[in-house]
């Protein structure tokens, strides 16, 4: 018995040139308002680009990544190619979307997979660009699609939007951008720096006590069971949370 039907051959079936993994990695910035009083910082949503080097699109921008190899799935591709332009590994990396229009790549039959990273600012503050690469640089996501991007990443780099915006409402992420204590305006600042439309006025109470997110952020406390408080940014302290193991359990049926 053998494990290959002896009719089968690989010649008689067209494979794709290459299955490489792009990468939209996104980070917050932060910068020091120009004030005397302590208050938030800007934040912005950026994503890093590198400038191709090689044809095709010499000098264009574009999303780092690579092609996988056949010793690999495409996510440990992914997550070799996040590493060689970040030096960072222990990030949250997720699959979005496969790219196959034709004609998208120069090269030949180039069906792309579409990851997005969320690193953390100084995770991104070393970076280099990698020998096949001119530059790397940070922009923010209104300067990106604003740009003349390497073959379909500009599509790529929309799509991944919409993906994080959906989980910044739905999942826990926003924690992957902040530090593992925050205020909730922190919170709420990082939510707004991702969705620009999210408004909430009663976001406090909704977090700490509405049933369906009970128990995902809890209040810290300090060794003699105090209350941990926080006046970085503001002029008064505040109750410093962090996130728990819990997910959020949501259902458009409830």
């Amino acid at each position: 018995m053998t494990d290959q039907d002896p009719a089968y051959s690989p010649k008689h079936y067209r494979t794709p040139d290459g299955a490489p993994a792009d990468i939209v990695i996104f980070t917050i910035t932060s910068t020091e308002k120009p004030t005397t009083k302590k208050s938030l910082p800007l934040r912005r949503l950026e994503i890093l680009l590198i400038q191709r080097k090689k044809w095709p699109f010499e000098g264009h921008w574009a999303l780092p990544g690579g092609f996988s190899s056949p010793e690999e799935s495409i996510y440990a591709c992914a997550l070799r190619e996040l590493q060689e332009e970040t030096g960072v590994e222990s990030v949250h990396l997720e699959y979005f979307n496969e790219y196959s229009e034709p004609g998208r790549d120069p090269r030949g039959w180039m069906i792309s997979h579409a990851f997005y990273a969320l690193v953390k600012e100084d995770a991104l503050a070393a970076r280099r660009a990698a020998d096949d690469a001119a530059d790397v640089r940070l922009f923010s996501v209104e300067e990106a699609l604003d740009m003349k991007l390497a073959f379909d990443h500009r599509q790529i780099i929309q799509d991944a939007l919409i993906h994080i915006r959906r989980s910044m409402l739905t999942t826990t992420i926003a924690k992957e951008f902040l530090p593992a204590e925050f205020t909730l305006s922190e919170l709420y600042q990082v939510i707004q720096t991702v969705v620009p439309d999210f408004e909430e006025k009663n976001f406090i109470r909704k977090v700490t006590s509405t049933q369906s997110r009970k128990g995902i952020v809890e209040a810290v406390q300090e060794v003699d069971g105090s209350p941990k408080m926080s006046n970085r940014y503001s002029q008064r302290s505040a109750q410093l949370y962090r996130f728990t193991d819990e997910e959020p359990t949501l259902s458009i049926y409830g």
